[in-house]
């Protein structure tokens, strides 16, 4: 279930400001490879061990929030910095 627009409108990254955007279906694919291939870690340093369905993006594509059953969650340890993402 997508966020609505008008939500996604206000919402921002918890940390930086950042206004968000939905991640791209291209991308999400990328970064789901990268998570069943095991590279990829939240900002706390924890294994994300899930492929998402969904994620915001900052609009500097610096960090992902994962989207769960419709929810954005915009908690500071759940982000995933994309500098460890090879050529997103």
């Amino acid at each position: 279930m997508p966020v609505d627009g008008k939500l996604l409108e206000i919402l921002c990254c918890p940390v930086s400001k950042t206004p968000l955007r939905h991640l791209e279906v291209s991308r999400l694919e990328k970064l789901n490879r990268a998570i069943e291939a095991g590279e990829v870690q939240y900002v706390r340093g924890e294994k994300v061990t899930q492929p998402l369905a969904e994620a915001l993006v900052t609009e500097d594509s610096k960090v992902i929030y994962p989207i769960e059953d419709g929810i954005p969650v915009l908690l500071e340890d759940r982000g995933i910095g994309t500098t460890q993402l090879n050529d997103f």
